[in-house]
């Protein structure tokens, strides 16, 4: 679970300010965090698949972010996936 700490350190570092909440780097970089937290749960529980569900539902809607910010700007596309580490 993303604690509130990681939140709004996650919010400062993508959106420039801590009110910056609803910014497309700012909701990836959160999803990012959901996503990669629970990957440890679902090594504990192979057979999770209502949870499942709703990590691939968050990996569409990071996946839509992500072309967003790519028609928009691709070379802010290009750093955001290099400080997330996403496709490698």
């Amino acid at each position: 679970m993303v604690t509130k700490e990681q939140k709004s350190e996650l919010v400062s570092v993508y959106g420039g300010n801590p009110a910056n909440t609803g910014d497309s780097a700012v909701q990836v970089a959160l999803l990012t965090a959901r996503i990669n937290d629970l990957q440890t749960h679902f090594k504990a529980n192979p057979k999770d698949h209502a949870s499942r569900r709703g990590l691939l539902k968050m990996v569409g809607q990071r996946r839509r972010l992500l072309r967003y910010i790519a028609n928009r700007n691709i070379n802010e596309y290009r750093d955001l996936i290099a400080k997330l580490g996403i496709r490698k």
